[in-house]
């Protein structure tokens, strides 16, 4: 059976325990793509990954471990979000349907994170799945950077550009709608 799990990314500690924005899972494109994902036939779930103010790779693994990922599976990650599933997709060498990481971020400076992203990219990603990742030319360069680490590692991804998108936020964006991404991802 198709499914897809959506992965948001991180965040600032006051946001994480403000009750003035909605839970990371809940927030952005995330409801708006889980409902259309689902009308299209397609199971998906948007977990909380925990303690996303400071990231900790264990605590993630563990629970993104509680579904269950085959070759029907697609994936898709925001931000840290999709430098999780990166990290993940190379200890484990899992095929997958596909694989879309929307402004994926490794915390190239080591700003947030200190051994989340302690790993090497497997270049063979590309050869379980198909890769998809989307930047955006006014992004930060430190996801411009890791963009550039990943597709370095992957010259195989197909890689989509938007203009003047942000980091693909609600504020950035302007919406909660994102079918550009939809399309990516129901496209065969």
């Amino acid at each position: 059976m198709k499914n897809a799990i959506i992965l948001h990314g991180t965040c600032g500690r006051e946001e994480y325990f403000s009750d003035t924005y909605p839970s990371l899972s809940n927030s952005h494109w995330f409801p708006w793509l889980q409902k259309q994902l689902l009308i299209n036939g397609i199971f998906t779930q948007t977990p909380e990954m925990p303690d996303a103010y400071k990231p900790d790779y264990k605590k993630w693994r563990s629970e993104f471990e509680r579904f269950h990922i085959d070759k029907d599976s697609i994936l898709i990650g925001h931000s840290c979000g999709g430098g999780f599933l990166v990290r993940w997709l190379t200890e484990n060498k899992i095929p997958i349907k596909k694989l879309v990481l929307v402004a994926p971020w490794l915390d190239p400076e080591r700003r947030k994170t200190d051994i989340f992203f302690d790993f090497t990219i497997d270049p063979t990603i590309t050869e379980r799945t198909h890769v998809h990742i989307l930047v955006s030319n006014d992004d930060d360069k430190d996801i411009q950077d890791s963009v550039h680490t990943i597709q370095e590692k992957m010259p195989k991804l197909n890689r989509h550009n938007f203009q003047n998108m942000g980091h693909f936020c609600y504020n950035d964006m302007k919406t909660k709608e994102f079918p550009a991404l939809l399309d990516i991802i129901l496209k065969e």
